[in-house]
């Protein structure tokens, strides 16, 4: 719940990196871990250290309201995970381009199943609908990235893994977090911390929440005094991800966003999340839909080009600003709105994209950052992650060597820069 975040909603990460949707883990954007001989000290911690850091911790958890009972059967047999803070601190150093992570995400074989789930499920889903306004086909969507429509909730023993990288320290704050929330979601009775399993980083169910989302926004939708997210039964955790898009003010009837085409001559400066238009206006400058025709007024957008002018293009509506408190990541909201799409019946993309760029890894994205700065282009910092003012200080390089200034971060700005 990208997620990573809304102040760090489901599996909220902000961040660079964005990790393949694979059955085996959510599709959560991912930190960027160091690597090398530190990094191995760490993972060989010893037990006995970790059993002094739950001694500590357990008077910080009774402070937050944690009973002692509750604490000692959540820690019976909890020992410290080395593969967990392995999964933490050895992810890919790039970035998979969007054309691939959509082609995972939009697969055939993800549409496929999302058309039997929503079929299998339909009149939960069309309750769900009912009740909180969201679209079944976008509560299917997601459920299918983050678990597979339910295949893969995650085995991992969520307190194991929340005390191991709250103890191992780089983001112990927010794991520390997680973990007395998930302490209070055992102490309410929903669930016991046996069955309390997810994946690595502390997302849960069929939908993926982390513990502190969980207590604000999950869903008992039957009303039998639990909300049961962990269950094969995925009514409660469908429910709650449509609460929880209801709370970020989704629009019932309103696109995430719609695949347009750009006309010759088009000024690109005017593309980019900060710059919003009506769909009237978008076409007085030539802007419509990939069949020809004008785009009807959902509200003000903006048109997004995730893989610059080579590229597809989207006017995107504030229902993509809703799914992104669920993920941060653009290329998330954009498979949730494809494959949504997908499984109601539409058909693919239409714009091809440019697949022989290559990928930037992060320390090369720190590099354009830094060399944009010195040219005069101020990235207003140096770390790794291309957002808006990366993108603006990108424009202006671009306007000034005469490129198209989509705000594009390939492989040539970078060339060009050096």
């Amino acid at each position: 719940m990208r997620v990573y975040l809304a102040a760090v909603a489901m599996l909220f990460f902000v961040s660079s990196v964005v990790a393949s949707p694979a059955p085996e883990y959510s599709v959560y954007p991912k930190p960027r871990p160091d690597t090398g001989a530190l990094v191995l000290a760490q993972v060989e911690t010893s037990n006995a250290a970790f059993s002094r850091w739950i001694e500590g911790f357990r008077a910080r958890a009774r402070a937050a309201g944690i009973r002692d009972s509750v604490f000692n059967t959540s820690f019976q047999g909890v020992r410290y995970n080395t593969g967990v803070v392995q999964k933490d601190r050895n992810q890919s150093e790039f970035t998979k381009q969007i054309w691939d992570y959509l082609d995972s995400a939009v697969s055939d074989a993800r549409v496929r199943n999302g058309r039997a789930a929503l079929r299998d499920n339909g009149r939960v889903l069309r309750e769900i609908e009912a009740r909180y306004g969201v679209e079944a086909e976008v509560v299917a969507a997601i459920w299918g990235l983050e678990s597979a429509y339910g295949s893969f909730r995650g085995k991992i023993p969520i307190i194991e893994a929340l005390a191991t990288l709250a103890f191992d320290g780089r983001r112990g704050r927010f794991f520390e977090q997680q973990l007395i929330a998930a302490l209070k979601i055992v102490q309410s009775g929903d669930v016991r911390s046996r069955d309390m399993r997810g994946s690595w980083a502390g997302a849960m169910g069929h939908t993926q929440f982390i513990p502190t989302s969980y207590l604000s926004y999950a869903e008992d939708f039957r009303g039998d005094g639990k909300r049961d997210i962990w269950s094969d039964d995925p009514t409660d955790a469908l429910a709650s991800t449509a609460g929880y898009l209801k709370a970020f003010g989704w629009t019932k009837g309103q696109p995430w966003g719609v695949e347009v085409r750009l006309p010759q001559g088009f000024d690109f400066r005017w593309t980019g999340e900060r710059i919003k238009k009506s769909p009237t206006e978008w076409a007085a400058l030539g802007v419509r839909d990939v069949k020809g025709a004008r785009v009807a007024d959902f509200g003000r957008a903006s048109i997004l080009l995730p893989a610059g002018a080579r590229g597809a293009a989207f006017m995107i509506f504030n229902n993509f600003h809703v799914i992104e408190r669920y993920n941060s990541a653009d290329v998330y909201v954009i498979g949730v709105g494809l494959l949504s799409g997908r499984i109601a019946g539409g058909g693919p993309l239409r714009a091809s994209w440019p697949r022989e760029d290559r990928n930037l890894a992060s320390r090369e994205k720190q590099e354009m950052q830094q060399l944009l700065t010195r040219r005069g282009f101020n990235t207003q910092g140096v770390d790794g992650i291309i957002g808006p003012n990366t993108i603006a200080a990108i424009r202006r390089f671009q306007a000034s060597v005469g490129m198209i200034p989509d705000g594009y971060a390939s492989y040539e700005i970078l060339r060009r820069l050096r």
